[in-house]
């Protein structure tokens, strides 16, 4: 049986979005196959072994109860139990990191199970790095002339120097509304809306709270389209599926904590060239940034034009019961038990390919 070491909680803003993402992961892994290993993570980036009732694991109730701390450790090539001496590999067989936004879908984790030599699921280093990043991935798809959104990229220390000759260049380039984005989030934590000089004023506030590289879009009459990828080298696209959201977009709020009041609608109802080029886009943008496992593909459909407009790739999307990439998966026929599945599986062939090339 093959020991899945669940990763999860972390030290981003999207902690608690992991905790609910990893509940549902764990409670669809088939026990028959796959003996799950609690690990969790701390806000302030403990590493923990959990071995209580899942149930604890969304509340928050694990960290009481968790036993084993562990911590890297350079000199052991890799990660050990404290008070023990043995490595990560001695637990566990697989990594599955259920860990949304900074130190979890940014590539940090993944390079640390690259030095541990520890298989794992989703996206490698680069892909991972890529993708999180807003801005660098916009300029990825821009050189391949993917569809993309009139857009502006800001660091935090030009609006620290001149934060109103900065307010003036975006004004000139950008008309309002304008979405202002920090870089490096997921989940749409820290995403503002602004609609004039005063709020994009505080929307820049709140984005430096959490990124000090800034994205700014310009505000699309659209619907909020998305589909998802699977696979290594030769990936597939998801049924498309659409976002319905209750208040003006699809707010953190919105998505976790609004009752159920933003709707999902799979598969969206567009027209089939529509369908044809988001599933298209979405798979070369998963190559262009080296994206491999599964992944997430957001998109804007401008109304009365259609026109696609690539927004982001999530390489950790939700997987919630409110999540739409596992659903996006069962409309194609893959239940999520087979989903999750499918993402370990992947990721050993990723594992065992990657041993045949020479790295001195």
């Amino acid at each position: 049986m093959i020991r899945l070491g669940v990763i999860f909680g972390g030290r981003s803003g999207e902690h608690e979005i992991s905790l609910m993402s990893a509940t549902s992961v764990i409670k669809a892994i088939d026990k028959n196959k796959f003996l799950p290993v609690f690990i969790g993570i701390t806000r302030e980036g403990k590493w923990l072994l959990y071995d209580g009732p899942v149930e604890h694991i969304e509340d928050g109730g694990w960290q009481k109860l968790a036993e084993e701390a562990l911590a890297t450790d350079p000199e052991k090539y890799g990660i050990t139990v404290l008070g023990a001496q043995k490595s990560l590999k001695d637990w566990i067989d697989f990594a599955l990191p259920v860990l949304h936004g900074p130190y979890g879908e940014d590539g940090t984790i993944q390079g640390l199970f690259e030095m541990a030599d520890i298989p794992y699921g989703g996206c490698g280093v680069l892909g991972s790095a890529a993708a999180m990043d807003k801005s660098l991935a916009k300029e990825v798809f821009a050189k391949k002339e993917l569809p993309i959104c009139r857009h502006l990229s800001l660091y935090k220390e030009e609006l620290d120097e001149n934060f109103d000759r900065v307010i003036g260049r975006v004004e000139k380039y950008l008309p309002y509304p304008i979405f202002v984005k920090p870089a490096n989030m997921g989940s749409s934590v820290g995403i503002s809306k602004a609609k004039n000089r005063e709020e994009l004023t505080a929307a820049l506030e709140l984005a430096m709270k959490y990124d000090r590289r800034l994205i700014l879009e310009e505000g699309l009459d659209c619907r909020e389209i998305e589909t998802g990828v699977l696979g290594n080298y030769r990936p597939e696209a998801a049924a498309v599926g659409e976002i319905l959201p209750s208040a003006e977009f699809y707010s953190y709020e919105a998505k976790y904590f609004d009752g159920g009041m933003s709707k999902i609608c799979i598969p969206a109802d567009l027209p089939d060239e529509v369908t044809k080029e988001v599933r298209e886009i979405a798979v070369e943008a998963y190559r262009l940034l080296d994206c491999c496992g599964f992944a997430r593909v957001d998109f804007f459909l401008e109304r009365g034009t259609n026109k696609v407009y690539i927004n982001e790739i999530n390489t950790i999307p939700g997987f919630t019961k409110y999540s739409m990439f596992p659903l996006l998966w069962a409309e194609k026929g893959l239940p999520y038990p087979e989903l999750i599945e499918k993402i370990i599986q992947l990721g050993f062939e990723r594992y065992e390919d990657r041993k045949q090339y020479h790295t001195v």
